[in-house]
């Protein structure tokens, strides 16, 4: 009977000797770089404003109770000296979005907002809050009066004299923080043939500028830009005042 040896395991090299021992290092997955710590905080507004109704959970919605504790931390922050807005909305819940408003327009951070693709409705007053507004040359804006459940109230005398206390609080807000006036923002509100089902009107790109709501048009690359030479302003501001107190 003939017996065979069992093969001798093939021997390593010194190399190899050391890599056995080795931890695993990688995977072969794609690591998603860290970016690195920035004095730029980003906010995004996106699809529609929640208000005080919860909307389904199939809209894609910005949550107004989330919104304004971010804007008071970026307030108090120490490390953040600039706030960009990204908005792309089609509105939403009126009191929601002119209480984002008033806490931005409220804001010594320096802060710009750009409008990408669409910053319609209650969006106009959180586009002009900022300290600089910019938008898209192909993003539109629409300006039209206030609604309630998306619909032109004609209803009793208070209702009626409610929505329109709360309208001239929006075109007060707008025409505080832009070149649009009171008369030029109410015109662009009620104008009609430019809306199919609706009074109003539609901006777009370099009209919004032309309107004196916003103050250039502009790309991310131009509202970064702006945002760091806001900052420098108050930097300068600040080392002044320093100054001043020595």
């Amino acid at each position: 009977m003939r017996v065979e040896s069992e093969a001798e395991p093939a021997r390593l090299s010194p190399e190899q000797e050391e890599l056995v021992g080795a931890p695993l290092k990688e995977f072969g997955e794609i690591e998603t770089p860290v970016p690195p710590p920035s004095n730029i905080h980003v906010l995004s507004i996106i699809g529609q404003i929640e208000g005080h109704t919860v909307l389904p959970p199939q809209n894609k919605t910005t949550k107004y109770e989330h919104v304004m504790p971010q804007l008071v931390a970026i307030e108090q922050s120490d490390e953040i000296e600039g706030l960009l807005i990204l908005l792309n909305t089609v509105g939403g819940d009126v009191e929601a979005g002119l209480a984002i408003s008033e806490l931005l327009a409220g804001m010594t951070t320096p802060s710009v907002s750009i409008v990408l693709g669409g910053g319609h409705s209650i969006a106009v007053p959180i586009a002009v809050s900022c300290s600089y507004s910019m938008i898209a040359s192909t993003a539109t804006m629409t300006i039209h009066p206030l609604r309630l459940s998306g619909q032109l109230v004609v209803g009793t005398q208070q209702t009626y004299e409610y929505l329109e206390r709360m309208q001239e609080r929006v075109i007060k807000f707008v025409a505080d923080h832009s070149r649009c006036s009171i008369a030029g923002f109410r015109d662009l509100m009620f104008r009609t043939g430019e809306l199919l089902r609706d009074v109003g009107t539609v901006l777009v790109g370099q009209d919004a500028v032309n309107a004196g709501l916003i103050d250039s048009v502009g790309s991310l690359a131009d509202a970064l830009r702006k945002l760091d030479e806001l900052i420098g302003i108050r930097r300068k501001i600040g080392s002044r005042a320093k100054e001043s107190i020595h």
